[in-house]
């Protein structure tokens, strides 16, 4: 894998993942930094919940909106917005997963990737910006 001294483009589209999750108050957002594991399917996996169908859906708006509002990209691959449960969107180098909560607690990626770099984000306090 390429390591630049300037931030690499996948560290760019996950702060904006995050601040996307951040403008509708996804809950439990947890950042999986993947770079450093060999055959690793992308650079990040990011998780987040959702309270409702409703908050789910427009927790993925505002990650597209964010997204494009800055690279004008649209996700490669999007899954689930119709059955409501769990949304993928796949920007092929970070791949971004909403759960409800109940259905995360039962998938649990995140012991798939033990080995990963684990961030948890703090919620926003009236600021939408988050470390990753």
């Amino acid at each position: 894998m390429k390591h630049n001294t300037i931030q690499d483009n996948s560290d760019i589209l996950a702060e904006l993942v995050v601040k996307g999750m951040q403008e509708k108050k996804a809950a439990d957002i947890v950042v999986l930094n993947l770079k450093s594991l060999k055959n690793a399917v992308s650079d990040y996996f990011i998780i987040s919940s959702a309270s409702s169908d409703t908050q789910l859906d427009a927790i993925a708006s505002s990650i597209e909106e964010e997204v494009f509002k800055l690279t004008k990209e649209h996700p490669w691959q999007s899954e689930g917005r119709t059955n409501r449960e769990w949304v993928v969107l796949d920007y092929v180098d970070v791949v971004v997963h909403i759960f409800l909560k109940e259905k995360r607690n039962f998938y649990a990626l995140e012991e798939l990737w033990g080995d990963a770099e684990i961030t948890h984000v703090e919620p926003a306090e009236g600021s939408a910006s988050a470390a990753v």
